[in-house]
């Protein structure tokens, strides 16, 4: 159906908050979006994002291509369908890749894992949030880099050297992309980026 291949490029987070992000933008983009404030994983944050992120030095990007083979392209014929495909395939990948990022996360004390999208622990409308409780996931929750305003598809371009591909018609784009992130306490450290990778790959 599809085959995975994952682009990991590292540089320091001062750079990539510097370069990459623009957050007046890039949340203005989240208010429209149905889930803003209602899923703990969207803004707004309870916590200041600014002083998150600076605590960082260095920032890996780990982009995931997600390359449909021709008899899955060929047999989605209606928009629907290409819906449906897209929407299950991000949340198949989305269940290998984020506990990998958790595991990640226990293995470089300091470090913390950014998702690529938006929550998938609960069904879609039931976070808690909606009626003010508390996340049933705290341990397990991450946001994504665009909700604390960074701009994926610059990221995707000049860092992992993929361009996003979209479709407005019934059919596949050729592959998709996932973008996630692992922001850690330490300046670069080349075995970092092995691991990821070889965690990845398992």
């Amino acid at each position: 159906m599809y085959t995975l291949t994952h682009h990991i490029v590292s540089l320091p987070t001062s750079q990539y908050i510097q370069e990459f992000r623009d957050p007046e933008k890039f949340i203005s983009f989240c208010r429209q979006c149905e889930r803003y404030n209602r899923c703990w994983a969207c803004p707004p944050f309870e916590f200041n994002t600014d002083e998150y992120l600076s605590g960082y030095q260095q920032t890996y990007i780990i982009g995931t291509k997600i390359t449909f083979d021709t008899a899955t392209r060929d047999s989605c014929t209606t928009l629907e369908e290409h819906k449906t495909i897209s929407l299950q395939t991000i949340e198949s990948v989305r269940k290998i890749i984020d506990p990998r990022l958790l595991t990640l996360e226990h293995e470089y004390s300091g470090s913390r894992a950014f998702y690529a999208g938006t929550c998938h622990l609960c069904p879609k409308n039931t976070c808690t949030r909606i009626n003010g409780h508390p996340c049933l996931h705290p341990q397990e929750i991450r946001p994504s880099l665009e909700s604390v305003g960074f701009d994926i598809s610059k990221t995707t371009s000049e860092l992992l050297h993929i361009e996003l591909q979209w479709s407005n018609d019934a059919h596949l784009p050729e592959y998709l992309t996932l973008v996630s992130g692992l922001f850690t306490k330490e300046s670069a450290y080349a075995p970092i980026s092995t691991r990821i990778s070889s965690l990845l790959t398992v």
